[in-house]
C-alpha cells in the first residue's frame, strides 16, 4: 500500500522525506520489523516507542510515524510527525487493512461482566439466523466456522484490523466483539465503526490498571461518546450507572431492562436447572440457559437483533436454540449425583449473580460448596469482597488460588479471609492448591449437593510465578468424581 492513500483522514503535522513509497507491513513492535515496514512510535504504559525509532529502522522499516522526531534524521527514512500516535495507528490500521469495519455490521459490547455470553450468543442467534458472521472473544476469534486462539480479549488494534478484513474477504456481515476497558483506554478500537454498542452493567474491577472506579466509568463511557450519529447503543437501564453511558452519546438510544421500564423489557417467569421460561416484550420463549445474569445477557442479545433489523419472531426461536456458552455457567453432574457449575466468575458481582441464581433455584435440602479464589496482580479491592460473599451465600466456601501469577497465593488467600464476617468463620476453609480444594468439595458433598467452581471457566491453564501450568476445572471435576466415586 502506498503511504499517501495510507494517510487518507489522518491529521499530520509534518512529513520529512518521499511521500511517495509503498508499505509491506505497519507495525508498532521494532522487533517485528521488516523491510520496508511502517513503524509507528507508541508511547506505552512502560516502554516509549520513540527510544526504537533506531531499532525498527536498523531492521528494514523504512517509514516512522512519530510524535516526537529524532534528533539525527536519516537520508531515504521517511518521517511523519503527529499529534498522538496511538490514535493515529488505529486509523492507519484502518485505511491500511481496508477498513474493514465500514464493510461490516459491527457490534461492540462492554460492561465488567457477560461481555463473552453476550457476543457468543449474538454469533450463534445470527448463525442460526442465516448469516455468517465474525466473533471476537476472550475465549476464541471466530470468523464463520474458522476457530482461532484468542491472545486478549480486544486484540491490538491492528490483528483486530486483520481479523476484521478476513471476516469481510471471507464473505462474513456481521461482526460481534468484546470491548475491554483496557481495550478502549489503549485506543485499540480507534478508527473503527460500530453499528450497535451494548452496555452490560458495571461494577468494580480492573482497579490495578484503572486506579479508580471513576475512572474505569469514564474508560467505559468514552467508547459510548465515541459513536457516531449512525450508530445505536443500547444500555441496561437497572444499573445505577447504565444511562451515564447515554450522557454525550451521539448515537441513537435504546434501554432494556428486567426490573424498570425500557425499550426492551423482560420478565422471568419460571427458571430451574434446565432452563427459563422468559417473556421479551409480551413474547415468551424457553432457554436452556438459566439465572438472572443470563436474562440481562439474552435481553441485551435480542434488542441488538431487533436493532439490526430482525423480527422477533424469528430471533426468538433462534434464541431458543442457544446452548450455555463455555465456562459461563456450565453443568455437570456426577454418577455420585453430586450437581457442578463451573463458572468464569472472578468479580464480586458475577460471583454473587451465580450464587444468587443457585440459590433462587435450589430447595435449601441441597448444600451449596463454592471453590474459589482470586488472581495475582490484578485488583486486590476485590478480594475481600469475594471472601463476604463466598461465605454469606454458600454452605461451606472453599478459598483457593485462581491465577496467582507473580503473588503468593497465601497472601492472596488471606486478603479474601479478610472479608469474612464473623459469623460465617466456620462455614471457610482455605486450601491453596485448586485440584485439592476441589477434591475436597467433592468428598464434603453428598448426592444432591451442589458444587461451584468459579473464576477461570473456560481457561485451560494456571498461571504460578510466570508459567502457565496445564489446569482445567471440567477435566479436573470429571477427573475426581470419576476417581472418588470408585
Amino acid at each position: 500500500m502506498n503511504l499517501e492513500h495510507i494517510l487518507n483522514r489522518i491529521p499530520v503535522l509534518e512529513i520529512i522525506g518521499n511521500k511517495d513509497r509503498m508499505i509491506s507491513e505497519l507495525i508498532f513492535d521494532s522487533r517485528r520489523a521488516v523491510e520496508d515496514a511502517l513503524y509507528v512510535a507508541v508511547k506505552g504504559t512502560v516502554s516509549d516507542g520513540h527510544d526504537f525509532i533506531a531499532s525498527s529502522i536498523e531492521k528494514g522499516a523504512t517509514i516512522i510515524v512519530c510524535e516526537n522526531l529524532p534528533i539525527k534524521i536519516l537520508e531515504g527514512i521517511t518521517y511523519v510527525k503527529v499529534k498522538d500516535a496511538t490514535k493515529t495507528l488505529g486509523h492507519l490500521a484502518s485505511n491500511f487493512y481496508g477498513n474493514p469495519s465500514d464493510e461490516l455490521n459491527l457490534i461492540g459490547i462492554t460492561g465488567t461482566n457477560g461481555k463473552t455470553s453476550t457476543t457468543t450468543l449474538l454469533f450463534d442467534i445470527f448463525k442460526t439466523l442465516g448469516f455468517k458472521s465474525a466473533l471476537i472473544s476472550t475465549v476464541e476469534y471466530r470468523i464463520g466456522d474458522e476457530v482461532i486462539p484468542s491472545t486478549h480479549t480486544t486484540p491490538d488494534v491492528i490483528r483486530l484490523n486483520q481479523i476484521l478484513a478476513e471476516a469481510v474477504e471471507a464473505g462474513c456481515e456481521y461482526a460481534f466483539m468484546e470491548v475491554s476497558s483496557h481495550g478502549i483506554h489503549q485506543h485499540r478500537t480507534e478508527g473503527l465503526q460500530f453499528k450497535v454498542a451494548g452496555f452490560t452493567n458495571i461494577t468494580h474491577d480492573h482497579l490495578d490498571y484503572h486506579k479508580t472506579f471513576e475512572e474505569y466509568l469514564k474508560t467505559k463511557k468514552r467508547f459510548f461518546d465515541d459513536l457516531n450519529s449512525d450508530a445505536i447503543a443500547i444500555t441496561n437501564v437497572d444499573d445505577k450507572n447504565g444511562n451515564v453511558m447515554l450522557q454525550n452519546t451521539k448515537a441513537k438510544k435504546k434501554t432494556y431492562a428486567l426490573k424498570t421500564m425500557a425499550d426492551f423489557h423482560g420478565k422471568i417467569i419460571e427458571v430451574d436447572f434446565n432452563g427459563m421460561l422468559l417473556n421479551f416484550n409480551g413474547k415468551e420463549f424457553w432457554t436452556t440457559l438459566t439465572g438472572k445474569f443470563n436474562a440481562y445477557n439474552l435481553l441485551l442479545a435480542y434488542s441488538v437483533a431487533v436493532e439490526c433489523g430482525f423480527h422477533e419472531d424469528d430471533i426468538l426461536p433462534a434464541m431458543s436454540q442457544l446452548t450455555r456458552v463455555n465456562g459461563r455457567f456450565e453443568t455437570l453432574k456426577s454418577d455420585g449425583g453430586i450437581f457442578f457449575v463451573v463458572d468464569y466468575a472472578h468479580t464480586p458481582d458475577a460471583l454473587e449473580n451465580v450464587l444468587d441464581s443457585i440459590n433462587e433455584i435450589r430447595t435449601k435440602n441441597e448444600r451449596l460448596i463454592t471453590v474459589f479464589g482470586c488472581g495475582g496482580d490484578r485488583d486486590t479491592t476485590k478480594r475481600p469482597e469475594m471472601g463476604k460473599i463466598a461465605t454469606r451465600k454458600s454452605t461451606l466456601a472453599i478459598i483457593t488460588s485462581d491465577n496467582p501469577r507473580t503473588e503468593n497465593p497465601g497472601d492472596i488467600i488471606k486478603e479474601i479471609e479478610a472479608g469474612v464476617e464473623p459469623q460465617n468463620f466456620s462455614k471457610y476453609t482455605s486450601i491453596p492448591d485448586r485440584r485439592e480444594a476441589i477434591k475436597m468439595a467433592i468428598k464434603f458433598a453428598e448426592p444432591k449437593d451442589i458444587i461451584v467452581v468459579a473464576g477461570k471457566g473456560h481457561e485451560t491453564y494456571q498461571e504460578i510465578n510466570g508459567v502457565k501450568n496445564h489446569f482445567d476445572d471440567k477435566e479436573t471435576i470429571i477427573e475426581l468424581a470419576r476417581l472418588m466415586s470408585k
